[in-house]
């Protein structure tokens, strides 16, 4: 793709900004000096975009390729806030589980920006006052928060807007630039007066996998993520912050900004891990050739803060650099051309392992010398493997629509417990907590997508720790057998039933169809699966799963199928896995035949696996 790059975006759009800072800063910083409320920055490219597109017109044709691919026309209301603070926001309405998500950048039919600059300074306004409630400290308590981001093209903006919305009600600021979410939460456990750390807590500007154009926040704690209802508690906070702001509101304070290199600390944590599991040797992966596909998001630290450090050679390597507009491929671990993409890669260099993050690196997964995927249930099997070497008998808990062969495998062969619990990150973690404080040893918390969480590292979904674990498990055999490769990770799950036919099947809601009878979604899906139950029940080449925590799950055919109801959407998921496509297709057909009375189900999309 011969998009320009979102790094050069940014540059032009900085160029236009004065140097002027509102805030007293301990340290230079490119993104202390841009002022949101000026329409300098992001918001004052009205009047010299044009030069600047001139400019580059000169020097690439990515220029207009960017334009036509992206669709984005670029003006003062691009970068800048689609309402003014006087106008009504529904802060509920960004909230995504226990994130806040939303979009960010106009440009894309159907979908108006809903992160703006004076909502954002709300909402970390809004966190810094649930803050100090939760630490139930006085009004007089400076907290010191660390601020962080990803590649997005909104980065930028976004980040000054939390960093004044922070500093105006009189607390500082620890500015970290481009950061993964893990070490956002890492900030607020780590003990260094010298680069101003423990923070108070952490904001992680980012939208995960989204596209371009979304953006949005994570938050944290000492303690870890904040749940759901923390979420909801913050956004009613913003809302009227929002509207005590557009009355006149309070008096802005100064906090005091201060850039610190924190990824380099977090990262240096990560070396000596892997040190540490190879008897203190400097360079214990000294002739093992790793390469690492960071998708252009905020992964690429890991080649020359961790990989080289250790010894690795890392050629071959690629998508280091940050680009917003993700030219590559989506940095997502479950993404098949972001997976083909780290396969091919290894397999072109002859690499030992490959290693692929999301774009804020709390997702991963990797790719043996072989080709061979270690992805999905075959990563969380490979992780199991390790972990109950180190805690025999522990309890694995995953997402729901984790494989029966990883259950057998996990039981089986390994000698532990499979906990199948919900879908979403967040609901699996907690799960392990609770089973924790209810006596039940588990030390791994893992989703099929690539969140993986360990009891050692505070519960924290982190992609670079998991590889980590994986470097372990290669530096401890190395130093036993310097020739090994990653065949001692493929043999650690060595006896995993993989499914010849995989497929996730999304069955859509119509909420405008008769048939709710003005009823919700959720109701309705509800009932979609109280009937599947029904009918199920009766038929004896089915089996309904015994222990179930969401959907409908059922063995048959030699393989199996839940059906459950998106966490957000109208609509139902139906995830198959079976050793053949006819053993499949019999599975497609018993849920489209127990689903066709609701007419305001679209089932179009099982029927086209059906007639595949």
């Amino acid at each position: 793709m011969a998009a320009l790059s979102a790094k050069t975006i940014q540059n032009a759009f900085l160029a236009q900004d004065d140097t002027r800072s509102r805030h007293n800063t301990r340290h230079a910083c490119d993104f202390c000096t841009l002022n949101t409320r000026s329409m300098h920055s992001f918001q004052g490219c009205r009047l010299t975009l044009a030069d600047t597109a001139k400019w580059l017109n000169t020097t690439s044709t990515a220029w207009i390729s960017f334009r036509k691919q992206a669709n984005v026309s670029f003006n003062a209301t691009q970068g800048t806030s689609a309402v003014s603070s006087s106008e009504k926001v529904d802060f509920l309405k960004l909230q995504n589980g226990s994130d806040i998500r939303g979009v960010a950048i106009a440009g894309v039919e159907g979908e108006p920006v809903n992160i703006t600059e004076p909502g954002t300074e709300a909402i970390s306004a809004a966190f810094a006052e649930w803050l100090l409630n939760k630490k139930k400290a006085d009004g007089l308590r400076r907290l010191r928060i660390s601020v962080g981001h990803d590649s997005r093209i909104s980065a930028h903006k976004l980040q000054n807007a939390v960093t004044h919305g922070i500093t105006a009600a009189g607390h500082d600021v620890l500015q970290f630039g481009l950061a993964s979410t893990p070490a956002m939460f890492n900030s607020t456990l780590t003990e260094d007066e010298i680069h101003h750390c423990p923070a108070d807590g952490g904001i992680m500007i980012t939208a995960s996998h989204l596209p371009y154009n979304r953006n949005g926040f994570k938050f944290f704690t000492s303690d870890g993520g904040l749940n759901k209802a923390d979420i909801k508690d913050i956004l009613e906070r913003a809302s009227r912050l929002y509207e005590e702001s557009a009355h006149g509101g309070k008096q802005e304070q100064t906090g005091v900004v201060t850039t610190v290199d924190y990824m380099s600390i977090y990262a240096s944590d990560l070396v000596k891990a892997v040190r540490t599991s190879a008897g203190n040797k400097e360079k214990p992966l000294e002739g093992l050739h790793i390469v690492v596909d960071a998708g252009n998001g905020a992964g690429g630290f890991f080649v020359d803060k961790v990989l080289k450090p250790l010894g690795a050679v890392t050629s071959g390597s690629q998508f280091l650099e940050p680009d917003g507009l993700f030219p590559n491929h989506i940095p997502n671990p479950e993404d098949k051309a972001a997976m083909e993409a780290i396969t091919q890669a290894v397999l072109n260099n002859k690499a030992d392992l490959g290693i692929i993050f999301d774009t804020d690196v709390d997702r991963s997964a990797a790719v043996d010398s072989s080709g061979r995927e270690l992805n999905r249930n075959r990563l969380i099997a490979l992780m199991s493997a390790i972990v109950l070497e180190e805690h025999p008998g522990t309890t694995v808990v995953t997402d729901s629509v984790t494989s029966d062969g990883l259950s057998a495998f996990i039981e089986n062969k390994l000698g532990g417990k499979h906990h199948r619990f919900k879908r979403g990150y967040k609901n699996v973690i907690d799960e392990a907590i609770r089973l924790n404080s209810a006596g039940e040893e588990s030390h791994l918390a893992m989703e099929t997508s690539g969140h993986g969480a360990l009891k050692e590292n505070h519960w924290l979904d982190d992609g670079a720790y998991l590889m980590v674990k994986l470097l372990n498990k290669l530096a401890g055999a190395r130093t036993l057998n310097p020739n090994i490769g990653s065949k001692v990770l493929t043999d650690l799950v060595e006896g995993l039933e993989d499914a010849a036919v995989t497929a996730e099947i999304r069955l859509k809601i119509d909420q405008s169809h008769a048939d709710l009878k003005g009823g919700s979604f959720r109701d309705y899906g509800e009932s979609i699966l109280k009937h599947l139950e029904n009918v199920i029940s009766k038929d004896p080449n089915l089996n309904k799963a015994p222990k179930n925590y969401e959907g409908v799950r059922v063995s048959g055919y030699g393989g199996w199928f839940l059906l459950r109801l998106s966490l957000h959407d109208p609509v139902l998921p139906l995830n198959i896995e079976a050793q053949s496509k006819d053993d499949a297709i019999k599975l497609g057909l018993a849920v489209l035949a127990a689903t066709s009375e609701f007419s305001a189900l679209d089932t179009t999309a099982l029927n086209k696996f059906l007639q595949q």
